[in-house]
C-alpha cells in the first residue's frame, strides 16, 4: 500500500476518486532538415495561428468564469504569440539553417527558457513557464496532436499533474475535475489562485510522491491539511467519506452565518471584507456576506490592454463597484505596477530587482499624468458610495505628503468644476515595508487608516521572495517578528485615533485571525470564500481573552510554537 504524503493545501475541500494524470507531451525532435523551407515556414505560422485561436478561447472562457483579472494571463500568451523576439527568431532558423519547424521550435523555445531561467528577476523567470506552454502548444499543432486534452476529461477523478499551466486550470470541467495534485508549486501560483477561484480543492507542491500515481488509482485528498492517501483501504475510505460529508454539510451551516454581523464572544465587532481584483469579483462578495471591500486591486485596469485607460473608463468601473456594494465601505488602492506585474505597452527599463525597484507609488509620483488621472476618477467616484483612497508601497512620510498633494490639488480642480466630490473621502496607505511599520506612528498622523499588506510585508522582513519555493519555508505569517510589526502598527494607529485593516493572505489564515483579533485588528480583508469560515470562528472567540494569549505568543520563539500554541487554545475555547 502507497503512503500518504503531504502537499500545500492550495484550495480547500475533500475529494475521493480514481487519478487522471495528465502528461504535457515532453517530446524532442531529433535534428531535420526541410525539404522546403517555404513550406515549413508556412506549417509554422499556420500552427501559430491555431494557437492564438484556442488560446483566444480559452481566455474568453476564462473570462466568463472567473473575470477579467485571471484571464489577463491569457493576454500574456497572445503576446508571446506575436513577439518578434520568439517567433521570427524560429522563422529565421527555418529560412537560414534549413531546419524544419519542429527543430527550429524546439531548439529556439529552449534557448529562450534557458534565459528566463537564469535572471536575477523573479517576473522573468515565471516567463519561462508561458515560453513551455506556448511552444508545446503550437509544437502540438505541428504534430497533429491535441495539447494536454483536460478537457476531454469525461469521468470523475482527480487531476495529477507535475503543474498544471493557466490554461489547463481555465479549462476543467468541474462536473468530472473534483480536485487537483500538482508536483510543483505554491499558495501564490497561477493554478492555485485560479483554483481558489473555482472552489475546487487543491494541493500543490506535493513533490515526487505525485508523479508516482498512474491514472486509475484511487485516491483521497484531504485540501484542507494538504494531505494526499493512494490506494486507501477500505477503512480510510469510509473515514475520509464520513470526512467530506462533515465538510460538506459544514459549508452549508456557514450559509446562515450569511447576512449576520461578526461579533466576538464577548460583543466586539469587527469589519470582515473581501479582496477584489475586478467588477467580476463583486458577486462572490456579495454572496458570501463580506461587510466590505477591504482591496481594489486597480492595475488590473490596466493590464491585458494596449494602452492606459481613460479617466472617464475608470469612473465608470468605480462608480460601479461603490454603487454594487450599496454604501459599504470600499477601499481602492492606487496602481501598484512593477515587482511581478508589468504593462508592456509602458516600456518600462528592465531592472535588475523590480520588487525593490520604481513601482506603486514610487512609480505613480514619477508618472503623475498618469497619477493624476487615476485619482481624478476616484474623486468623480467618490461621491456614489462609502470610498476610501488607498496608496500602496509608501516607505517614507514624503511620499505619503506627495501623493496627498496632488490628491488635493485634483479635487480642487474638480470642484472650480462643478463636479461634487465627497466630504467624508478617508485617504490611507499600505504597510507593506518594515520602514513604514517602524514609523508607523510618524505616518498615522497624516492618515484616516492604514491596511497592512502582509504578502510584502512578511517576504521584504525575511528576505525572502514569496514565489521562490526554495525559500517558500521562510513565508511565515505567524513568526514572532511579523506578529510584533502588526502590534506595533496597531498600536500606532490606536494612539492617533485611527483603524487599521489587513488585506494579505494572513488576514484569511485561521491560525492567524486569533491572534490578529487579540492585537486589536479592525478590519479583516480576504478572499470571498474565507469570509463565512473567519466569522464563524470569531463568534466563538473572545477578544479580551485573546488579548492576553496573543501577549503570550508573541514572546514565542517560533512560528511553529505560536501555532501549536493557537491550536492548543482553540480546542479550549
Amino acid at each position: 500500500m502507497a503512503k500518504p504524503f503531504q502537499g500545500i493545501a492550495a484550495s480547500p475541500g475533500i475529494a475521493i476518486a480514481k487519478a487522471y494524470r495528465l502528461k504535457h507531451s515532453h517530446y524532442v525532435p531529433a535534428p531535420g532538415k526541410a525539404n522546403d523551407s517555404a513550406e515549413e515556414k508556412k506549417r509554422f505560422t499556420q500552427a501559430v495561428e491555431q494557437s492564438k485561436q484556442e488560446i483566444e478561447q480559452i481566455r474568453e472562457l476564462t473570462e466568463q468564469r472567473m473575470g477579467a483579472a485571471k484571464a489577463e494571463i491569457f493576454e500574456a500568451h497572445l503576446l508571446l504569440l506575436e513577439d518578434p523576439d520568439f517567433i521570427d527568431a524560429i522563422i529565421e532558423r527555418i529560412e537560414n539553417e534549413g531546419d524544419n519547424a519542429e527543430f527550429s521550435l524546439y531548439e529556439v523555445a529552449n534557448q529562450f527558457v534557458e534565459m528566463l531561467r537564469s535572471m536575477d528577476n523573479e517576473m522573468l523567470r515565471e516567463r519561462a513557464a508561458d515560453v513551455l506552454d506556448i511552444s508545446r502548444r503550437i509544437m502540438s499543432h505541428l504534430r497533429g496532436e491535441e495539447y494536454a486534452a483536460v478537457s476531454a476529461i469525461s469521468e470523475p477523478c482527480i487531476l495529477i499533474a507535475e503543474d498544471l499551466t493557466p490554461s489547463d486550470t481555465a479549462q476543467l470541467n468541474l462536473d468530472y475535475v473534483l480536485g487537483f495534485v500538482t508536483e510543483i508549486g505554491s499558495r501564490t501560483s497561477h493554478s492555485a489562485i485560479m483554483a481558489r477561484s473555482l472552489e475546487v480543492p487543491a494541493i500543490v507542491g506535493a513533490g515526487t510522491a505525485a508523479g508516482d500515481i498512474q491514472t486509475g488509482t484511487m485516491i483521497i485528498m484531504d485540501a484542507v491539511t494538504g494531505t494526499v492517501l493512494p490506494s486507501p483501504s477500505d477503512q480510510e475510505l469510509e473515514e475520509y467519506r464520513a470526512k467530506k460529508a462533515d465538510y460538506d454539510q459544514r459549508r452549508l451551516e456557514l450559509r446562515a452565518l450569511l447576512d449576520q454581523p461578526t461579533v466576538t464572544k464577548d460583543g466586539h465587532h469587527v469589519e470582515l471584507a473581501a479582496n477584489i481584483g475586478s467588477v467580476e469579483d463583486l458577486q462572490k462578495v456579495l454572496s458570501n456576506g463580506a461587510e466590505g471591500v477591504g482591496l481594489f486591486r486597480t492595475e488590473f485596469l490596466y493590464m491585458g490592454r494596449s494602452s492606459l485607460p481613460s479617466e472617464e473608463e475608470q469612473f465608470q468601473v468605480y462608480k460601479h463597484v461603490l454603487e454594487r456594494m450599496n454604501n459599504k465601505p470600499v477601499v481602492i488602492r492606487t496602481l501598484d505596477i512593477g515587482g511581478d506585474k508589468e504593462l508592456p505597452y509602458m516600456k518600462l527599463p528592465v531592472e535588475t530587482n523590480p520588487f525593490l525597484g520604481l513601482r506603486a507609488v514610487r512609480l505613480c509620483l514619477s508618472k503623475q499624468e498618469l497619477f493624476r488621472t487615476q485619482l481624478r476618477a476616484l474623486l468623480r467616484a467618490s461621491s456614489c458610495g462609502q470610498l476610501k483612497i488607498m496608496f500602496p508601497m509608501i516607505a517614507v512620510k514624503e511620499e505619503l505628503l506627495e501623493a496627498k498633494k496632488l490628491l488635493a490639488e485634483e479635487k480642487e480642480k474638480l470642484q472650480q468644476e462643478g463636479i461634487p466630490v465627497s466630504d467624508s473621502l478617508e485617504v490611507g496607505i499600505m504597510i507593506e515595508i518594515p520602514a513604514a511599520a517602524l514609523a508607523a506612528d510618524i505616518l498615522a498622523k497624516e492618515v484616516d487608516f492604514f491596511s497592512i499588506g502582509t504578502n510584502d510585508l512578511i517576504q521584504y522582513t525575511m528576505a525572502a521572495d514569496r514565489m521562490n519555493e526554495n525559500v517558500s519555508y521562510l513565508y511565515q505569517p505567524c513568526h514572532p517578528s511579523i506578529l510584533r510589526l502588526v502590534r506595533m502598527v496597531i498600536q500606532a494607529a490606536e494612539k492617533e485615533g485611527k483603524w487599521v485593516g489587513m488585506c494579505g493572505e494572513m488576514a484569511g489564515d485561521e491560525t492567524a485571525i486569533p491572534l490578529l483579533l487579540g492585537l486589536g485588528l479592525h478590519e479583516f480583508s480576504m478572499s470571498a470564500s474565507s469570509i463565512l469560515p473567519a466569522r464563524a470562528l470569531m463568534k466563538d472567540l473572545s477578544r479580551e481573552e485573546w488579548a492576553g494569549y496573543a501577549e503570550e505568543a508573541i514572546q514565542m520563539g517560533s512560528e511553529r510554537q505560536i501555532q501549536q500554541f493557537v491550536h492548543d487554545k482553540i480546542g479550549r475555547v
